[in-house]
């Protein structure tokens, strides 16, 4: 037994008839536009990873930006002034 029942037999019938009906040239060119196709995916993946890395370590320089201001004290002093008048 094969895949799924397919024994290795009707696999090899199967192929030359591919083959037959495709032809290696064009087979060919089906298979390097696959990999192009990977190799677009993969790239843009990778991108798309290095971009969320960036936003994520700006977003924590900020978060340290902001953790470094909390804690400060301001001492001031609030004065009326005297509006009553004799």
């Amino acid at each position: 037994m094969g895949f799924g029942g397919i024994s290795p037999w009707s696999l090899l019938i199967i192929l030359v008839i591919i083959l037959l009906l495709f032809g290696t040239k064009r087979l060919r060119n089906m298979g390097g536009d696959l990999g192009g196709a990977f190799k677009s995916f993969k790239k843009s993946m990778k991108d798309e990873e290095e971009t969320v890395a960036a936003a994520k370590q700006e977003a924590e320089k900020v978060t340290h930006e902001v953790a470094d201001d909390v804690g400060h004290v301001i001492d001031a002093e609030v004065k009326q002034k005297d509006t009553t008048q004799s």
